[in-house]
């Protein structure tokens, strides 16, 4: 197995530029005569929620398009998330089983994650599950880094993830793919898209079926496998209003089954057999934006979220420690912990509904401000989560926003807002947030850096979980800190950016012994306010175009995390936090040498990470490097077939300790793709 320090790292990026610079030495006439440079989005909406060219963004971000999520055949969007700067993606297990993402040293809580405008972050625990989320039909994804609680409020702490679907452009057309491959993978789907006269629209349909994956790690000696089953739809439909207004519909649609595994009572890794999960997720938004004026434009978001989730736990395990079935039967626990786990069932259903106004007022060309206010409500119910003779819980917020943008000279630009949200169930919170950035054009630099605050409220199972829940909870805060630059050179035909991150979280919600803390309705142990944590690093990256057809990309992530008791020192002690590795890398390159022809291979380097907040050095996960590549080949100019290889050298590696990950995997599909004749 391949080790790399950070050094190292960088020593092989460079060797790997150097090697392909004697292999294809480019001059300067061959550089001018290639069609165009390397592209960058057009417009970013996320980091101010009005629509910026790029090169004016004064926020960390990073825009991953629809196309090179095709281009790369990437299936799922946590996998292209596991490739982004300053973003570090698990799952527990393979397709299906519960997949998380952290940014900046921030937990997955603090991630906040919406698809066309709707948030799905769980009201439960806090987090996004992206188990069950495909790439289709998405048009980009953007990853904006750092503390956006002024315009976002709550789950925002880390940064946020907001995730597009195509908007239909052209002549209608229609197309469909299959798939075959490793761990008895069946994967097919059609998609039809277009505009016609005032009317847009794009939608697609897919079905996922692997049957052969062990979610707790075969090589430790699990040998059942579990099979994942996932339907999934989504839509988008628009229509353009006199004087440039335009209403937009969009709906995501999936019912997933999903086999997994769990633990015996004594915390070994136990391959259970037969339990079963189910979830069912239906998303949808509707948007009015209509300019009221020359000055004036008004937008009007309403969305909803509705997740219903479904567990059964088995009956029969095999203890993987012991090498020993074990029952669910807890009369059998005592004394021996290893012959049992727990058995329980569970039906969730959870609803996000969100409303929001957003008003922007232009004045003249150096001011823009933009105010705006939010209604959310939450509602989970649960007899077996929140108990009591009513189940259901609710949390609603309200909230108001402003933001100021200053455009001088088309150099320098800055934001600057604050943000108040009201609860019904603990205190408010007040957040700010400032940026700025100054361009240098004729050299094609821009310096930029921002400073916020930013919170998170507790969830429902903070708040309520039966017999741990606390209701005295308040919310978790934060201060953000970015420093980076940027710099475009060789006719940007090379884009280089560094940065500098900070962050103290404060008031972090743990659980813990709380004596007098928690309630007495509860077992004495329940989540309190009581830790806080720091993090800082670096964050680095390149886009080289080395000439046509030939494209390289990379970043590089540095972290260092502490934990530690606000007033004790005792819980964490001063320790790293869990699941964070201090450096992590990717490398991309993509080359077509003919037009019919593309080549894609990615590298990905995780460094050395503890399991858990203890540090405990039996539980620290070992370093990994993964090489994945795909080739896809235009047979017409209607069919291509394409074929990919996850994990080419067969790595073995763990994202979270006992749970599996693939090995060396291969793929073959077909798309095709038909213009209509309407």
């Amino acid at each position: 197995m391949l080790r790399f320090s950070a050094c190292r790292f960088f020593r092989s990026c460079a060797l790997i530029l150097w090697m392909i610079a004697l292999a294809y030495p480019v001059s300067a006439q061959e550089v001018a005569m290639a069609d165009q440079p390397l592209e960058t989005p057009a417009v970013v909406v996320s980091a101010t929620k009005t629509e910026i060219p790029a090169k004016q963004v004064t926020s960390a971000v990073e825009v991953i398009t629809g196309e090179e999520l095709e281009r790369r055949k990437i299936r799922t969007v946590i996998d292209g998330l596991r490739l982004a700067q300053g973003v570090f993606a698990t799952s527990s297990g393979g397709p299906g089983t519960e997949a998380t993402v952290k940014m900046r040293g921030a937990f997955a809580r603090h991630t906040l994650v919406l698809i066309d405008g709707v948030i799905v972050n769980s009201p439960t625990d806090g987090a996004y599950n992206f188990a069950n989320l495909t790439a289709e039909n998405i048009d980009r994804i953007e990853i904006l880094r750092g503390a956006q609680s002024m315009l976002y409020g709550s789950d925002a702490i880390g940064g946020v993830i907001n995730i597009y679907t195509k908007k239909g452009v052209g002549k209608p057309a229609v197309g469909a793919f299959m798939e075959y491959g490793s761990f008895a993978t069946f994967r097919e789907g059609g998609h039809l898209s277009g505009a016609k006269g005032p009317f847009d629209f794009s939608a697609s349909i897919s079905r996922w079926d692997t049957s052969s994956f062990s979610a707790v790690n075969y090589r430790r000696g699990a040998f059942e496998r579990d099979g994942f089953h996932n339907w999934q739809a989504s839509g988008k439909l628009g229509a353009s209003l006199p004087n440039d207004g335009r209403v937009e519909f969009n709906f995501r649609w999936y019912d997933s089954r999903t086999s997994f595994d769990g633990f015996a009572d004594s915390g070994a890794p136990t391959d259970v057999f037969g339990a079963r999960s189910t979830n069912r997720n239906l998303i949808l938004n509707g948007t009015w934006v209509q300019p009221l004026t020359s000055w004036w434009t008004s937008k009007l978001t309403l969305s909803q979220a509705n997740e219903r989730l479904l567990a059964e736990s088995g009956t029969v395990g095999f203890n993987l420690n012991t090498r020993q079935l074990i029952t669910a039967n807890p009369a059998s626990c005592f004394p021996d912990f290893d012959t049992c786990f727990t058995p329980f069932s569970s039906d969730l259903e959870i609803l996000n509904r969100r409303l929001e106004w957003q008003n922007d007022f232009r004045i003249g060309e150096v001011l823009l401000l933009t105010a705006g206010y939010q209604l959310r409500r939450e509602e989970g119910d649960s007899v077996g989560f929140f108990g009591g003779a009513n189940p259901e819980r609710v949390l609603s917020s309200n909230a108001g926003f402003a933001q100021a943008q200053v455009n001088l000279w088309d150099r320098l630009f800055l934001t600057a807002g604050g943000r108040h949200d009201s609860y019904n169930t603990f205190e408010d919170a007040t957040t700010y947030r400032v940026t700025g950035g100054y361009s240098v054009k004729e050299t094609g630099t821009k310096f930029r850096g921002s400073y916020a605050t930013g919170f998170k409220a507790p969830t429902m199972n903070d708040l309520f979980f039966q017999g741990f829940g606390n209701p005295n909870l308040k919310p978790e805060k934060s201060l953000s800190m970015d420093l980076g630059i940027e710099q475009s050179l060789v006719e940007e035909r090379l884009h280089l950016s560094a940065g500098y991150f900070w962050n103290r979280f404060q008031n972090l919600i743990q659980f813990a012994s709380g004596g007098t803390l928690c309630p007495a309705a509860s077992f004495g142990f329940c989540p309190i306010n009581v830790a806080d944590a720091k993090t800082q690093g670096w964050e680095f990256a390149f886009k080289l175009n080395i000439f046509k057809g030939l494209d390289l990309r990379g970043q590089y992530t540095y972290t260092l995390t502490r934990a530690f008791d606000s007033s004790t020192l005792q819980l964490g002690g001063d320790k790293r936090l869990p699941r964070w590795p201090v450096d992590q890398a990717t490398v991309g390159v993509t080359y077509q040498p003919i037009d019919a022809l593309r080549l894609n291979v990615d590298y990905r380097f995780v460094g050395a990470r503890n399991n858990n907040l203890g540090n405990t050095a039996s539980q620290v996960l070992g370093v990994f490097n993964l090489v994945n590549l795909s080739a896809s080949y235009d047979i017409t100019k209607n069919w291509q077939a394409y074929v990919r290889v996850d994990n080419l050298f067969d790595e073995k590696y763990e994202e979270i300790l006992f749970f599996g990950t693939p090995t060396r995997s291969v793929f073959g599909g077909v798309r095709i793709n038909y213009d209509l004749p309407i």
